[in-house]
């Protein structure tokens, strides 16, 4: 089926039956492709279906789809004529690993950083409002993502503002790593819902049956419904900020995520889409370890092991030496933001629970979180990969060095680092303050 699609119009003539043969064509595609080459592979398994729905029902030509961070746009790419181009990534020269708007017009946006896709859609939406165009803005966000501080501010002021935009949450209780905070708590009790909104369709059938006191019954329990929904479900806080919530459904059901799309897309106000998927969708070595196949280098497809054994790196030596200097002094402890194993932290993280911080998407929060650890007596280290350090330069300078408080930052993949590369934020040296 993968050879029949070389573009959007192509899909859109597939039956559901077709595109979900062409759902399993493109993970093998994928699979094989990325266990040559390296690459981010669990996130793209993850959202095969969900990009085919998108680009049935949406015009990429015309309609503008953000993806947030971006590592999980193969099977966009897949779809939008680069097909044999995908073979090239993590080549000199090769294709991007992530949106860009110089490769297709169908890449509406260039991201790499976590949280900015509702923040950029917002933009995009104002501007097609004031130039009065007709054309739908989406915005594709993974749930990890929405513990980055900038993707509540958009949200917070699309909410409040009641601008047509179409937030789509991939929730797959992963950002890199297992998800924590608030946030995911908050989603674990929407997932709930589901099982609450199937027995209320269910009810509702029955009493439709009911002759002439039926529909009457069904408005007077509508009437009272809003009382009791609390002893049932939490209350929506997408709702609460101006959102129309649509959701939870399964984001490997083509056909249910194309009639939940149609119907958003009729909608003129913020909407936000709660779809369901895995991380490492139909690759069981990916579903089982997604933090290790979340970014992998080329690997045996039949076993999941990587062709060439990694040998001892920055992060590992940092790792290993930053549990020798904890053992020595007690006030010693680690804070990541959302990559406790790519900083090589998996080790303190277990000997040292109580002093250990993973803040989520947040560096900012992370860097100033260190700083008041610091004004304290504590002796914070933060290791963050130099191209999300960027993202706390303010508190650098403002909490920190202006305090000059004791906070040891720690830039992991600083410089050049070959394939592991970002292309819409340059990879640089750090000074460690």
């Amino acid at each position: 089926m993968l050879e029949k699609v070389n573009s959007t119009e192509d899909l859109k003539k597939l039956t559901i039956k077709e595109k979900e043969i062409l759902a399993e064509d493109i993970r093998k595609y994928i699979i094989e492709v990325v266990s040559k080459n390296g690459g981010h592979l669990a996130s793209n398994l993850g959202v095969v279906e969900l990009t085919l729905a998108l680009e049935s029902v949406f015009d990429v030509n015309k309609d503008k789809i953000v993806w947030d961070v971006g590592h999980q746009t193969y099977v966009h790419k897949i779809l939008n004529g680069r097909k044999e181009e995908l073979k090239s990534l993590r080549k000199l020269k090769g294709i991007a690993g992530f949106p860009k708007t110089k490769e297709s017009e169908t890449d509406c946006f260039n991201t790499g950083h976590s949280s900015t896709s509702i923040s950029a859609a917002m933009g995009m939406a104002k501007a097609r409002d004031i130039k009065k165009e007709n054309h739908s803005v989406i915005a594709v966000i993974g749930d990890g993502a929405l513990t980055g501080g900038m993707a509540l501010e958009a949200l917070n002021h699309i909410g409040s503002s009641k601008t047509n935009v179409i937030v789509v949450l991939n929730d797959n209780e992963m950002s890199i790593s297992k998800n924590i905070g608030g946030i995911n708590m908050l989603l674990s009790k929407l997932r709930a819902r589901r099982h609450y909104t199937i027995s209320n369709q269910s009810g509702r059938k029955v009493l439709d049956k009911i002759p002439i006191i039926g529909p009457v019954l069904i408005k007077i329990i509508r009437r009272i419904k809003k009382g009791i929904k609390q002893l049932i479900i939490p209350k929506m806080f997408f709702e609460d900020i101006g959102f129309k919530y649509l959701g939870p459904i399964d984001g490997h059901n083509i056909e249910d995520m194309e009639l939940i799309l149609k119907r958003a897309k009729e909608l003129n106000e913020p909407v936000l889409i709660h779809v369901l998927t895995k991380k490492g969708k139909g690759y069981e070595p990916a579903e089982l370890m997604p933090d290790k196949f979340h970014a992998t280098s080329a690997f045996d497809i039949e076993t999941g092991n990587p062709k060439k054994v990694k040998e001892k790196d920055y992060s590992k030596a940092f790792g290993e030496k930053l549990v020798r200097l904890a053992k020595k002094n007690n006030n010693i402890v680690a804070i990541t933001a959302a990559m406790k194993d790519g900083t090589g932290l998996t080790e303190f993280a277990k000997i040292y629970p109580d002093r250990f911080f993973d803040v989520g998407i947040a560096e900012q929060h992370a860097l100033t979180f260190a700083a008041g650890l610091a004004k304290e007596g504590m002796i914070p280290f933060v290791p963050i990969y130099s191209s999300f350090y960027q993202r706390a330069y303010d508190q650098v300078i403002h909490d920190i060095c202006m305090q000059n408080l004791p906070v040891i930052m720690c830039a992991d993949r600083a410089g050049i680092v070959g394939a592991d590369r970002r292309d819409t934020s340059r990879n640089i040296r750090f000074i460690i303050f």
